[in-house]
């Protein structure tokens, strides 16, 4: 699934062949994805001026003339510029040709995204819309802290893992990256999210922002479908240091990886490197 780093590795890509130009038409060749694209949807976008594009968690805000498209990118999702003689292949599911004579190709294989016109500008959809407003703060931005985390965690009864992995806690922080910002921060996927102390959480915020941010810089992480708007992959899977390498050596200390099956996701860890706290040895 293209997380955080993937989508902002695709809105970096895109958005300058996006802003200043207008959108000539809308393609529809396949309109059921998660929710079906109605039929007025190319009318309604035709001549529209495209006057910018945001990244919010894991969804694209494009804003138009009139009201904004928002985008989400499912399971298997991709948004590619392509030639305009460029073949549409299978599960090329939309294009959006543009004034410039540049084309947007949405590829969604497993037809879980979302292409969406909604009638209001990207700031009022923020705070309005049910997709966006119970977003939690990006962990990129300045309102996410360690103390941000304690002070969350405190009324929680849920492992850190998947405490991190809420985004109504915080936007963006998918699977592969919740593992390894918590093994950067010597943190057991399976301590419960309150008896972590301030320091505890300092350093996963800190993790977190370092790991996102290194993804970002290598355009993401390569597993099984994602690409950038380009068509190249990213390369962030090669500096993995626990997802996905149970039964390996730990980077640090040699110890084998483990795995185990966390809020029904696999987790990867290190049994001597990740602390593992308790309601004894840490009280509430």
């Amino acid at each position: 699934m293209p997380e955080l780093p993937e989508v902002e590795t695709t809105a970096r890509g895109i958005r300058p062949h996006l802003e200043g130009r207008r959108i000539v038409r809308l393609i529809v060749r396949e309109p059921r994805l998660r929710r079906p694209i109605p039929p007025e949807m190319p009318e309604r976008l035709a001549g529209q001026p495209i006057h910018s594009l945001r990244r919010r968690g894991k969804y694209l805000l494009i804003e138009l003339a009139h009201g904004s498209l928002l985008v989400h990118l499912g399971m298997s999702g991709s948004l590619r510029l392509v030639a305009p003689e460029s073949a549409p292949r299978m599960h090329d599911h939309l294009d959006l040709s543009l004034s410039d004579g540049g084309l947007l190709r949405f590829h969604d294989p497993r037809r879980f995204g979302i292409f969406l016109w909604i009638p209001q500008a990207p700031e009022t959809a923020l705070v309005q819309h049910p997709l966006l407003c119970r977003l939690g703060p990006e962990p990129l931005g300045e309102h996410f802290d360690g103390e941000y985390l304690y002070r969350a965690s405190r009324v929680r009864r849920i492992t850190v893992k998947s405490f991190i992995m809420d985004a109504a806690v915080v936007v963006g922080v998918g699977n592969i990256y919740a593992n390894e910002s918590l093994f950067l921060a010597g943190i057991h996927p399976a301590c419960a999210c309150n008896q972590i102390d301030p320091a505890g959480y300092d350093r996963l915020a800190e993790t977190i922002r370092l790991v996102l941010g290194a993804a970002i810089e290598q355009g993401g992480t390569t597993l099984r479908d994602f690409v950038n708007e380009s068509g190249a992959p990213g390369y962030f899977a090669q500096s993995l240091r626990v997802y996905g390498r149970a039964g390996e050596p730990c980077r640090v200390c040699g110890t084998p990886i483990q795995q185990q099956r966390i809020g029904q996701r696999s987790s990867f860890y290190c049994p001597r490197c990740q602390t593992l706290v308790t309601a004894d040895s840490h009280p509430r």
